[in-house]
């Protein structure tokens, strides 16, 4: 008789139980981050730590004080906006005002992830409105850039970014380029150290290598048509700004991206075309933000195009003419 009493219960797919967690995500994505922080302690100082301090701690904080004056569960244990923090720090110059950082956290967190219903629910990657929020509100801040302590050519502190909207080359040589002996974002100047974290996380299995691939790689193509082959010019592009961070840490935020293999290739080539159109044609030298945030409002677009149709869905009967 009791067996009689169990109920059936029928879900939707998945039927399997996956060991993967939010916080388990969230910690690999914070420990993929920790060579950019190193690189980016090494090259701008203690000021690196300083606001990637202030900026986790707020950003907890402000999801924290959040979600008790809305009245729902507490979700700072799942670690996720330990990791906006860092990514609003790593997208801001070293000898950004503290307090401007704050700011920025407070866009990131409450406006742009908690309005929505918190991690899973933002439809744009919290970090990225943070950093747009900053640049529209502080722009001579945000785009002054200190000189790396750790170079030893007399740089004039100009972003190669800069430069190549002008016409001229950087006066940073590519493999100084690489290392991140150059101005720029805390997280975005060492490419070495971006490259080390995409591959931890694809040996995690945390990231496909779809996003930062197609991403990349659209960019490149265009650049090599506008640089008429010089390849010396796409490369300086490739590393210059906050590409690499982008593909790698902010284009691939599940929550913002494209679940099929479909999705992802026109997401991320979508953001491709844009930074290289905002790069090439726009007033400003940076377009990596305002693409990857475009295309993550596209996302449900580009989902219902390319998501397959669930086994034994039944076809559409057409209408009769006439009616």
């Amino acid at each position: 008789m009791s067996e009689l009493k169990q109920k059936l219960t029928v879900s939707a797919s998945p039927h399997f139980r996956s060991r993967q967690t939010s916080s388990g995500i969230m910690l690999d994505v914070i420990i993929a981050l920790i060579p950019s922080l190193v690189a980016a302690y090494v090259i701008f100082g203690v000021r690196t730590l300083v606001l990637s301090a202030v900026s986790v701690i707020s950003c907890v904080a402000f999801e924290y004080i959040c979600r008790r004056v809305m009245k729902r569960h507490n979700t700072i244990s799942d670690l996720s906006a330990v990791v906006t923090g860092l990514l609003v720090a790593f997208n801001v110059p070293a000898n950004l005002p503290v307090w401007m950082i704050i700011i920025g956290d407070f866009f990131a967190i409450v406006i742009a992830k908690q309005f929505f219903g918190g991690i899973g629910q933002n439809f744009v990657n919290p970090a990225l409105i943070g950093r747009i929020v900053l640049m529209s509100s502080f722009p001579s801040k945000m785009g002054s850039f200190p000189v790396p302590l750790v170079s030893t050519i007399p740089l004039t502190g100009a972003t190669p970014l800069a430069s190549l909207k002008t016409g001229e080359m950087p006066e940073q040589s590519l493999l100084g380029m690489f290392f991140g002996l150059r101005g720029g974002c805390l997280g975005e100047v060492c490419i070495a150290a971006l490259i080390i974290g995409f591959i931890y996380l694809l040996v995690r299995r945390v990231i496909s290598w779809h996003i930062p691939a197609f991403y990349i790689g659209t960019v490149a193509i265009i650049m090599l048509i506008a640089g008429k082959g010089d390849l010396g010019y796409v490369l300086y592009e490739l590393m210059a700004g906050g590409l690499v961070l982008g593909a790698v840490f902010m284009a691939t935020d599940y929550t913002t991206s494209p679940i099929s293999t479909r999705g992802k290739f026109l997401y991320a080539v979508g953001c491709g075309i844009l930074t290289s159109l905002i790069r090439i044609f726009g007033n400003l030298p940076e377009g990596v933000s305002f693409s990857i945030i475009i295309m993550n409002i596209l996302v449900p677009l580009i989902e219902h195009i390319t998501t397959p149709e669930p086994f034994g869905t039944p076809k559409k009967v057409k209408e009769a003419e006439g009616k």
